[in-house]
C-alpha cells in the first residue's frame, strides 16, 4: 500500500511539475503571441523557426536593423531557415517581415491585452473585455486576405445552396450566419450535428458553397465532412483562427482572424466574436451585390415580421 501511495505521489510530482513548466512557458511566450503575424501559425512552427519567432520579440528594438545574416547568427539557425521562416508567415522575405512587424510592435505604454481579476470592478472588467475585443478586430484587419474576402463574396452570391458547418462555439456563428443569409432569399442550413453535416457534404455538387468555421480548424468530424463536400466539387470556405490548420489546408478560400488569448477565458471565446465580424463582412457584401433584390427581400420579411408583434 506505501509502494501505491508513493507511486501515485510520485507521478502527482511530475503532472504538477510539467503543469507549471506549461506555465511558465506560456508567461514567456505571451508577448509574442500578441503579433497576429506570429500567433496564428506560432504552434506550427519547428523549433528552430520558433527560435526566431522567441528572438523577433525579445529584440523588437534592434530587429529592424538586422540582417538574416544577423538573425541567423543570433539563433543558431541558417539563412536558409530564416528567410524559410519569412515565408512561412506569407511574406515575400525579412524586408516584408520587418514592414509588417513595425505596424504591429506596441510602445511601452499601450498594452497588448488586459486580463480580468477577481479585484476588477464591473466598470473596469467592461473596459478590459471592450478594449480587448476591439484589439482583437484590428488584428483581424491586418491578417485577413480581401482578395480571397472578394471571392468569397463572388461564390457564395452565385451558389446554388450553402452549407454551413461548425460545432460548439463555432456553431453560433453558423447558426447566425444562416439566420442573416436567409434573408438574401438563399438556400442556407447550418448544421452542428456530425452525421447531419457528413449526410449534407454527401448530396452537394459543384454548384454548392459549404462555410466551415473552427477556431482550431482541427475538428476531426468537421474535416471529415469537408472531405466529403469536396469530394463532390463543392467549394469549400473556411473561417478559422490558424492559417496553416488541415481545414485551412483544404479549403478553397481561406478567411483568417482570432481573437486576443486572454488566460481568464478560453481564445475560442473571444475568436468566436472575431468570426462573427467576418460572418458580417461576407453578409454585407453579398448584399451590396444587388441592392435592389435585398431591400425588396427586407421589406417582405419585415412585413412579415411586424404582423407577429403587438
Amino acid at each position: 500500500m506505501t509502494l501505491v501511495c508513493f507511486l501515485l505521489k510520485a507521478s502527482y510530482n511530475r503532472a504538477m511539475s510539467k503543469s507549471l513548466e506549461r506555465g511558465i512557458l506560456y508567461m514567456k511566450k505571451e508577448p509574442l503571441l500578441q503579433l497576429p503575424i506570429l500567433r496564428s501559425c506560432y504552434q506550427d512552427l519547428t523549433k528552430s523557426e520558433r527560435r526566431i519567432a522567441d528572438y523577433i520579440i525579445e529584440n523588437e528594438k534592434n530587429i529592424m536593423e538586422q540582417t538574416i545574416s544577423d538573425i541567423a547568427v543570433h539563433t543558431n539557425s541558417s539563412e536558409i531557415t530564416v528567410s524559410r521562416f519569412c515565408k512561412k508567415l506569407g511574406f515575400s522575405g525579412l524586408q516584408s517581415l520587418k514592414i509588417a512587424l513595425a505596424g504591429e510592435i506596441y510602445t511601452p505604454d499601450e498594452s497588448i491585452y488586459q486580463d480580468i481579476h477577481q479585484t476588477d470592478s464591473y466598470e473596469m472588467m467592461a473596459g478590459k473585455i471592450f478594449r480587448n475585443i476591439n484589439d482583437g478586430l484590428q488584428d483581424t484587419i491586418k491578417l485577413l486576405d480581401f482578395t480571397a474576402v472578394e471571392k468569397a463574396v463572388e461564390i457564395l452570391y452565385k451558389a446554388r445552396s450553402i452549407a454551413v458547418y461548425g460545432f460548439g462555439n463555432s456553431a453560433t456563428v453558423c447558426h447566425d450566419i444562416e439566420t442573416r443569409f436567409l434573408r438574401f432569399g438563399m438556400m442556407v442550413h447550418a448544421y452542428a450535428d456530425s452525421h447531419m453535416q457528413v449526410t449534407s457534404a454527401s448530396l452537394l455538387t459543384e454548384k454548392d458553397v459549404v462555410i466551415a468555421v473552427s477556431h482550431t480548424g482541427a475538428t476531426i468530424e468537421l474535416l471529415q465532412s469537408v472531405d466529403i463536400a469536396k469530394e463532390n466539387n463543392a467549394s469549400v470556405i473556411a473561417i478559422t483562427s490558424y492559417v496553416r490548420s488541415p481545414l485551412a489546408k483544404r479549403a478553397n478560400i481561406v478567411l483568417h482572424g482570432m481573437g486576443r488569448e486572454v488566460r481568464y477565458r478560453s481564445e475560442a471565446v473571444a475568436s468566436r466574436l472575431v468570426h462573427f465580424a467576418i460572418a458580417d463582412l461576407l453578409y454585407t457584401g453579398i448584399s451590396l451585390q444587388d441592392t435592389e433584390k435585398y431591400m425588396s427581400h427586407m421589406n417582405k420579411m419585415r412585413q412579415a415580421i411586424a404582423k407577429r408583434r403587438v
